[in-house]
């Protein structure tokens, strides 16, 4: 996949014309790949290059930070996700103050057709850009009639309960804890990213050791709870090994009265090749596919009744995931 990040000049020599769609596609959910599968569509039909228009952040986390949507995907794991996704080039595009301050229309002539030389662009029917968000599909047209492409609207698709597939609605389903109908909308697992860092090791003095995961403040955490989910390992000598857990995210209730933020510490179930021996993942980077819900967090009488109750996640994890 070509990623283009130079906007001066022309992306291909060749004269190529391109068919592209613009957004944050955070997420990468179900009806992000359906736009995709069309601009891919339409680009075979017509000779073009399909091309993903994108920001290197989420516009919202500069133009209006303090009411910022978390993230469904870091930057990286987006980029990965569009380069599975078939599509030809990827164009990133700054997204920074002076970016913010541009006109629809110069942004329309800089990016689409001076650079990307558009043939059409494939947006939804509420779409909107450019400085305070005055760029529409009507403004598209327009610009379009004059510039020679043209703009193929699209309806945000539903799921198999109706609900329209968005990534407001795949966070208000996270922020109920109900990872289970967002990986449907995503089409894949949940998946948290971050670096195993040491805790206060109290899961190792009772039996049950976790794995703190530090996940950057910027993404979307599911609500507190426990969870069965897959704990991938993405680095170390084992990358890629991918090993079932009981994941807890939370405050701790038992131990900590007023923890003011929550934790994500993962308990791996099964080590496979290594479970002749604890495994090391202090300072690995780790990935967290989420299944399912197992329960919401609770404060236990002391340190029995936790035990009894974490292998009792254990167990029904480990059904969920074999």
């Amino acid at each position: 996949m070509q990623v283009i990040e130079d906007f001066s000049r022309p992306a291909w020599s060749d004269g190529s014309r391109s068919v592209c769609t613009i957004g944050a596609y955070d997420g990468l959910h179900l009806g992000h790949r359906t736009v995709i599968d069309h601009v891919r569509t339409i680009a075979g039909n017509t000779s073009a290059r399909s091309v993903i228009v994108t920001f290197d952040r989420h516009p919202a986390s500069l133009v209006r930070p303090e009411s910022a949507p978390r993230l469904l995907t870091d930057q990286q794991q987006k980029m990965e996700l569009l380069a599975d996704s078939g599509v030809d080039s990827v164009a990133v595009v700054r997204f920074d103050e002076a970016q913010a301050a541009e006109s629809p229309e110069d942004f329309v002539v800089r990016v689409l057709v001076r650079a990307l030389r558009v043939r059409a662009v494939v947006v939804g029917e509420d779409f909107h850009f450019g400085r305070g968000r005055a760029g529409n599909v009507d403004l598209l047209r327009r610009l379009g009639e004059e510039h020679d492409f043209g703009v193929v609207p699209y309806t945000l698709i539903t799921g198999e309960d109706s609900r329209v597939v968005s990534s407001t609605a795949i966070r208000t389903a996270l922020a109920a804890g109900d990872v289970a109908t967002a990986g449907d909308m995503l089409g894949r697992p949940y998946e948290l990213r971050g670096v195993v860092a040491d805790g206060d090791k109290r899961g190792r003095t009772i039996g049950f050791p976790t794995a703190n995961v530090e996940v950057p403040s910027a993404m979307c955490v599911p609500a507190d709870g426990v969870y069965a989910a897959w704990y991938v390992r993405d680095s170390g000598p084992r990358a890629g090994a991918a090993y079932p857990a009981a994941v807890n995210v939370g405050r701790r209730p038992t131990f900590y009265d007023d923890q003011p933020w929550s934790v994500v510490e993962a308990h791996v179930i099964d080590n496979g090749p290594d479970d002749h021996q604890p495994l090391d993942l202090y300072g690995e980077s780790a990935r967290l596919r989420f299944v399912a819900r197992l329960r919401g967090e609770k404060k236990f009488s002391g340190v029995d009744e936790l035990k009894a109750q974490l292998q009792h996640d254990i167990d029904a994890a480990r059904q969920m995931l074999s």
